[in-house]
């Protein structure tokens, strides 16, 4: 798990850094557990463009995870740790007692052959899974529900992993990758352990090919666009604006920075404990 870079034979590579796969130990996913994903080029069913930049692009399936890790208190093998083109966490291979097979986030420290397994009461250790209110306090975990059953939402991405803090009352307070604090339901499952490819931050794609691989289009500033398709477009030369400098704003006219966008009545403002950091 680590980040290989090259020799600066050409510009591409002088940047690049690409992952070295040392963790992968299987190639192609457990076909069972996959299924075709459909892609819509950034637009909805009239057609239309809703989400920019999106198009092209590797052909891809997408591997069916288990976030809700169903089948609770049966031990599991790790059968394997794969690649998946869909996240930027890494999977692990599960293969239960009754021959069923699934896959979950794969943490740090998880290898081939360790046993994991999900329940009420069970040893807290990488790649088990249980509620809150039985898990030792100070432990790093990830894959957190943020409803009872719901399945985790919380801490999927690579590297990222939430501290537990305390248990009272009925809720957990959690220390977000962010550093807010949360409460959380006491019941909520969530799993030992810090998600895996923590050297995910320190890639760099290198050339503008390699995005496109990924299925992401370019992408311009909206200053040097034409007045009719961005409020900042337009003006003589390099200029911050048609009539004059303008506030830096999206496609569609709202201010792109010191703009509140979270509506302030919302409903689970009364979970937060402390905000984030500045």
């Amino acid at each position: 798990m680590g980040v290989k870079t090259f020799k600066p034979i050409t510009p591409t590579l002088r940047f690049t850094q690409r992952p070295d796969f040392a963790e992968i130990t299987k190639s192609k996913p457990e076909k069972s557990l996959t299924e075709p994903r459909k892609r819509t080029g950034g637009r909805n069913c009239y057609g239309r463009i809703t989400t920019r930049h999106i198009g092209g692009g590797h052909k891809r399936r997408y591997r069916k995870i288990d976030f809700r890790r169903i089948k609770r208190d049966m031990p599991a093998i790790v059968e394997a740790i794969e690649y998946d083109p869909n996240r930027t966490a890494r999977l692990a291979l599960l293969k239960y007692e009754d021959g069923d097979k699934a896959y979950i986030l794969a943490p740090v420290g998880l290898s081939v052959g360790d046993k994991v397994v999900a329940g009420e009461k069970v040893e807290p250790k990488v790649g088990c899974a249980m509620p809150l209110k039985n898990i030792p306090l100070g432990m790093t975990i990830h894959s957190v529900e943020i409803q009872p059953g719901r399945g985790a939402q919380i801490a999927r991405s690579a590297g990222a992993g939430v501290v537990l803090m305390s248990v009272d009352s009925g809720y957990a307070q959690l220390r977000m990758p962010s550093s807010e604090i949360r409460k959380v339901h006491e019941n909520c499952f969530a799993t030992i352990g810090q998600v895996g490819n923590t050297d995910h931050e320190n890639t760099n794609i290198g050339k503008a090919g390699r995005s496109r691989w990924l299925g992401i289009r370019p992408t311009v500033r909206g200053m040097v666009m034409n007045p009719i398709d961005h409020p900042n477009g337009g003006g003589q030369g390099k200029s911050k604006g048609g009539g004059g400098w303008q506030h830096l704003t999206s496609p569609w006219g709202q201010l792109a920075r010191g703009l509140k966008t979270r509506t302030k009545s919302k409903p689970t403002n009364k979970f937060i404990v402390q905000r984030r950091k500045k």
